[in-house]
């Protein structure tokens, strides 16, 4: 896959997509990449240029010593659609993402002509939580994240209809270094960004998975509360990555928002 040069760093990304269609850029998590977006591709290609990215320190972008901080990853991001010609986007970013989505939307209104924040949230309130599993990645490795990753991801339903599919998310995170594991966690520790919300103009939209025990439904209220104009869509049965486990309704909603905008 091809990289690019943005904001000094390579940043390996996808486009595909009808080449004369709006662009959406969808974002990724914490201990994954761009292949996290796989089903709703099918579906967005038909009416939009997609553009993946695999944020820095995953998939196959550049990995750089940390900490990194969300206005780091949000210039990264606003680089990266500088470097690529791309003067306007519908951006999607869940988790980490939606995390560098609110930011993007604060700074960066212009390039944007809506923002999707999809399980995510605008502060943590229990960093320490981040210094346990920075400890834990750091003395036995990804590995000794993973059982835990997966347990806040999804719902124990889906686990038993698609096997498969965790296999391959397992996968995923098994692949991600140490480095930017550790690097990207303490930027999600520091975040404290629901003073800049109320700020944030562009149309948005908040999805969250009902059974998300990482960055909960109540997370994405108070976002809400604070984007004026904001939608707000809570998919059933699902957990922390919805647009996975319940591919289906996330599109339906994702499709639909990005039809008025």
């Amino acid at each position: 896959m091809p990289t690019i040069q943005a904001n000094g760093i390579d940043i390996n990304y996808k486009l595909e997509g009808p080449q004369d269609a709006p662009t959406v850029t969808l974002s990724n998590s914490l201990l994954t990449n761009y292949t996290m977006w796989d089903a709703q591709i099918p579906v967005l290609t038909e009416k939009y240029r997609v553009l993946r990215y695999d944020s820095r320190g995953h998939g196959g972008s550049q990995v750089t010593p940390g900490p990194y901080s969300f206005e780091l990853l949000t210039e990264d991001a606003h680089a990266l659609h500088q470097a690529l010609g791309i003067e306007k986007t519908h951006f999607v970013g869940l988790s980490m993402g939606g995390m560098t989505g609110q930011l993007l939307a604060a700074k960066y209104p212009e390039l944007l002509h809506s923002v999707t924040l999809c399980d995510t949230t605008s502060r943590m309130p229990h960093p320490e939580i981040w210094d346990d599993r920075i400890a834990a990645a750091q003395t036995g490795g990804v590995e000794a994240v993973v059982e835990g990753t997966l347990e806040r991801w999804f719902t124990p339903a889906m686990k038993s209809r698609d096997p498969g599919e965790i296999d391959r998310i397992t996968t995923m995170i098994r692949a991600t270094t140490v480095e930017g594991f550790s690097a990207s966690c303490q930027a999600i520790k520091a975040l404290d960004q629901t003073g800049i919300l109320s700020g944030i103009t562009t149309p948005t939209l908040i999805i969250v998975g009902a059974d998300d025990p990482a960055t909960t439904p109540e997370m994405s209220r108070i976002i809400h509360a604070e984007i004026k104009g904001s939608e707000l869509a809570i998919l059933p049965e699902a957990a922390h990555l919805a647009n996975i486990e319940q591919p289906g309704a996330f599109n339906d909603t994702l499709m639909g928002f990005l039809a008025k905008h």
